[in-house]
């Protein structure tokens, strides 16, 4: 399994395995809202962390890797999301797709991520969901559906993001930019 999940990786056109920014800001919708595969992944720590322990809140699950130009350019967004979305109800992941713990830590010493960050060490987990190439990040509402996705980097800070994030909450709100 593990040789066929990095096979998928390494098969993927070039051009697909790191995403460029989007020159918009936009969420693509799912029409069908299918249910998130639950996974159970290692932290950096070591810790088990299961998708479904999120159940009943918002989540952005990010799939991303240490090499990718993208990724590394969007992950200070996504922590100064998290900043904004941590006390109000939501959840952000980041999934590290096919490196090792050696790997990840040397990154996460130079680029700290502030939000949860999971290992797909063997690449298994990203051949069940729907991505495209790296970064690809999914929206999911509270009850662990994809409802928006995106491929691409984004400015996660944007308050248009984040208002898309916090509206799927009972009830809805909205979150504004810190200045």
């Amino acid at each position: 399994m593990k040789q066929l999940a990095l096979s998928f990786i390494l098969t993927l056109p070039l051009a697909l395995l790191s995403v460029a920014a989007p020159a918009d800001q936009t969420l693509t919708p799912s029409a069908d809202k299918p249910l998130a595969h639950d996974f159970e992944l290692a932290d950096q720590d070591g810790a088990r962390h299961k998708l479904s322990d999120f159940r009943g809140k918002p989540v952005v699950v990010n799939f991303w890797a240490t090499w990718c130009p993208p990724c590394r350019k969007e992950l200070p967004s996504m922590n100064r999301a998290w900043q904004q979305l941590k006390d109000q109800g939501a959840q952000m992941i980041a999934v590290d797709v096919g490196e090792d713990e050696d790997t990840i830590f040397g990154f996460l010493s130079d680029y700290p991520i502030e939000f949860l960050v999971l290992l797909d060490i063997d690449g298994s987990e990203v051949t069940r969901w729907p991505v495209k190439g790296v970064p690809t990040t999914f929206v999911l509402d509270p009850e662990g559906r994809i409802v928006y996705t995106a491929i691409g980097g984004r400015e996660w800070d944007d308050p248009a993001l984040l208002e898309k994030v916090l509206a799927l909450r009972t009830g809805g709100a909205s979150v504004t930019k810190k200045q």
